[in-house]
């Protein structure tokens, strides 16, 4: 069954009418700022991809993805978990330049997903990707593109609240940077999510760095596949969300593997097995370009900035009779 929370005396600031309108403003107006703060481009991108590839991200190792065959070939597809691995290959073969990047609409179905009011087993995300250099391959490129993403998000809500002045959301724009290891040092007996709540309800803003590998208690912060991410040069970017009194997650991105760190990380997650796939093979090679990217939620930047209690109210999913329940009867409306 989900887990729903119910914040005491809810009631949406804006009608399901209100809801539909905000939010196709708030996607427009997002995706400009995105494309001029990043220098993006949007492209199209695939729904499902074939299994043999190597370019579905398979998230935590563990989660099943959708699969059918297709009768006209013979053969089977997966639905995307994520296009991580998808956008570094389009940058390669449309011909993209050092500096541009690619944007795109990513839906997915992610059936083991634990329901709650942040997660559904549909995922909708803005992916995108932008190729960089050797020379910008480092933590401060990295900081200064997270700044620029919450700006974005920052400029959207003022836009969203000269239009909806009832909304009563407010953002911290300076981003407060940490590792996961610093984190785990400062709440050395919290868990990783206990860590996070008490970190953002103090900073508003953050993004936590260096997401995948084992920390001094053996344990990684939060999963991260191995063959995307540098796991040095990566993160999360959370704000406080004030509605729900925890830190809310919009985006994990970072600074993708290259040769050396993708062979370390293989070896790590002992999934040496990826080296004989079509993608791994071109990027140990040294065919890819170096790249930065991520995914940053649709439905979660909208619950965001309109001031939701739970996902089900900014997009169409399916959830158990229990949370229906819960939701209609404490003025919950789910789409």
């Amino acid at each position: 069954m989900s887990k729903v929370i119910v914040p005491k005396g809810y009631q949406s600031v804006l009608n399901m009418y209100d809801t539909q309108t905000a939010i196709g403003l708030l996607k427009r107006t997002f995706e400009e700022r995105l494309c001029l703060a990043l220098n993006l481009k949007r492209v199209s991108a695939p729904l499902f991809v074939d299994p043999t590839t190597g370019l579905n991200d398979d998230l935590n190792g563990v989660e099943r993805p959708v699969r059918f065959d297709l009768k006209e070939t013979g053969t089977e597809a997966v639905v995307v978990h994520s296009l991580a691995k998808w956008k570094r290959m389009a940058l390669a073969t449309y011909g993209f330049s050092e500096g541009e990047g690619l944007y795109t609409d990513m839906n997915a179905i992610r059936r083991d997903e634990e329901m709650d009011n942040l997660h559904s087993v549909y995922t909708d995300q803005w992916d995108w990707e932008k190729i960089i250099t050797r020379e910008t391959r480092t933590e401060d490129y990295l900081k200064k593109v997270v700044q620029g993403i919450v700006g974005a998000i920052c400029d959207t809500l003022d836009f969203l609240k000269c239009r909806y002045p009832q909304l009563n959301v407010d953002l911290q724009r300076n981003v407060s940077f940490i590792t996961a290891q610093e984190l785990e040092d400062l709440y050395p007996t919290l868990t990783s999510k206990e860590r996070e709540n008490a970190y953002l309800k103090e900073h508003k803003t953050a993004f936590i760095m260096q997401i995948g590998d084992k920390l001094k208690s053996g344990k990684p912060h939060d999963g991260r596949a191995p063959d995307y991410d540098d796991w040095k040069l990566n993160g999360d970017i959370l704000f406080w969300n004030e509605r729900l009194g925890c830190a809310f997650e919009i985006s994990s991105m970072g600074i993708r593997v290259d040769e050396k760190s993708l062979d370390e990380q293989l070896e790590k997650a002992n999934a040496n097995d990826r080296r004989a796939l079509p993608f791994h093979k071109a990027l140990l090679n040294g065919e890819l370009p170096l790249t930065m990217g991520g995914g940053i939620g649709q439905s979660r930047l909208s619950m965001l900035l309109l001031d939701k209690a739970h996902i089900g109210e900014v997009q169409v999913s399916l959830w158990d009779e229990e949370t229906k329940k819960i939701c209609k009867e404490n003025g919950i409306v789910l789409l």
